[in-house]
């Protein structure tokens, strides 16, 4: 009976049929088409959406190459790759929940715990099972390079959430957080005297890229930074990240920490749009106000470039907090920090690497269209000073930036605009454009204090 039973095994083994039908071809389509299908939806279909919805959308199209792998093997070869029905099972699913749950932060930031060992399981799972069961080298070299990169994703996300949060990460803050109706900003102020001048971010910026310019100019005034909603140490808020918003959460603010104005304004890149909405919002709260390569209202008719840079960004940022998800930012912090005094290089690289950061930046961009038709409100300063410094950087490589800038100086009938040889963020970073910021900041504040013009220089 025992020969008998190995004559049968060995007769089953070897009468196994040799596999049959074009494997690599299959695989390459069917692994091709979901990434494509993914990059369509992230990109174009959906890159204004939520994020939850963008990854949603993203999972079922790369489950479909799952799934097409599996159902073209069982049609056109004669080794069936069913396996590769789970693999798009539970993407399709995970894609379903998030679409329908469409979570957003701090949800998202804690969603990594879950979905990042299930995404190492299933990269190992499934490169064990392309190897015992997909017959052709070079689609198994193919499958074996989406698991790795599978596993490799897990393994960053795990990373990521494991850091905490980006804010006790950053390590200690300066200042205080503020309550402003159900969530908290963060005010950062040293010095003395008045008026106080108020420091506003540009896209993607946190308080500590300020660490050039705050000290120097708090010497002679009151100087405050702050982060916007998402931006820094200050809480999320599901609220619009347009200019009004902004504008009114930094009116709460400033009266919740017993700031008294008029202040003076003094805005980086689309700071300075915030700026200006929250002039014309508030008029009688603000003495002066200092644009830093600002952004204009005007820009999308003004700057010939700006409509293909603001598509381009619109797609980029669809992806990059998710990205970010997987642990790049652990990748691109080795890669160097801002060079700013003290540890403010690190802390604000570790918010500029961060899913947060990225988030926060992506509602904000998403919002630009609205955030210039509302500072478009705001036409004249009248006789308030104001300073308008440009980076020659962006006058020669934008049209019409430099025509922009002009009229954001013919604003007011007491300004100064000085075109400086710098890049847009040598304002802040740059201790020689930091210290052209901190000459504006000083000559708008003494023109507010003693009602006069402000110097030319």
């Amino acid at each position: 009976m025992s020969t008998s039973t190995a004559d049968t095994t060995e007769i089953t083994t070897s009468t196994l049929p040799a596999p049959t039908g074009p494997f690599g071809r299959i695989t390459l389509a069917a692994m091709g088409m979901g990434a494509v299908a993914a990059a369509v939806t992230t990109f174009v279909l959906l890159p204004s959406a939520s994020e939850a919805r963008v990854v949603g959308a993203a999972l079922i199209a790369f489950s479909a190459g799952w799934a097409l792998l599996a159902w073209l093997t069982s049609r056109y070869t004669n080794r069936p790759q069913t396996w590769a029905y789970l693999p798009a099972a539970g993407m399709a699913l995970g894609g379903a929940l998030m679409t329908i749950a469409n979570p957003g932060e701090p949800a998202m930031s804690r969603l990594p715990w879950a979905w990042a060992p299930a995404l190492v399981a299933v990269g190992l799972w499934t490169g064990w099972r392309t190897r015992r069961d997909l017959p052709r080298r070079r689609a198994r070299l193919l499958v074996h390079t989406v698991a790795a990169l599978m596993v490799v994703a897990g393994v960053g996300g795990l990373a990521q959430v494991a850091g905490g949060d980006v804010r006790t990460a950053a390590g200690p803050m300066p200042g205080r957080l503020i309550d402003v109706g159900g969530y908290r900003l963060h005010l950062h102020c040293a010095g003395t005297g008045t008026p106080t001048v108020v420091l506003l971010n540009g896209l993607g910026e946190t308080s500590p890229q300020w660490a050039r310019v705050l000290p120097a100019a708090s010497a002679s005034t009151r100087v405050c930074a702050y982060d916007r909603v998402g931006q820094g140490w200050s809480d999320d808020s599901p609220n619009p990240a347009d200019a009004t918003t902004a504008a009114t959460d930094l009116h709460k603010l400033l009266a919740a920490a017993g700031e008294p104005g008029p202040f003076v304004l003094a805005g980086h890149s689309s700071g300075g749009v915030h700026a200006l909405t929250y002039t014309h919002l508030y008029p009688a709260q603000v003495a002066g106000v200092v644009l830093l390569d600002s952004a204009s209202p005007h820009q999308v008719q003004a700057v010939s470039t700006f409509d293909g840079e603001y598509q381009v960004m619109r797609r980029v940022l669809a992806a990059a907090p998710t990205l970010f998800r997987f642990g790049i930012g652990h990748v691109l912090a080795t890669l160097g920090t801002p060079d700013l005094p003290g540890n403010a290089g690190q802390q604000a690289a570790t918010f500029a690497d961060s899913p947060r950061g990225w988030t926060a930046e992506r509602a904000e961009q998403r919002s630009l269209p609205t955030t210039f038709v509302q500072a478009q409100a705001l036409t004249s300063l009248g006789h308030r000073p104001l300073v308008v410094l440009t980076a020659k950087a962006n006058v020669d490589a934008k049209p019409g930036w430099g025509t922009a800038q002009n009229q954001l100086a013919a604003l007011s009938t007491n300004s100064r605009h000085t075109v400086a040889d710098m890049d847009h963020v040598g304002f802040l970073h740059d201790p020689a454009g930091a210290a052209l910021s901190v000459t504006a900041i000083h000559d708008v504040v003494t023109a507010a204090r003693t009602n006069q013009a402000v110097p030319t220089r």
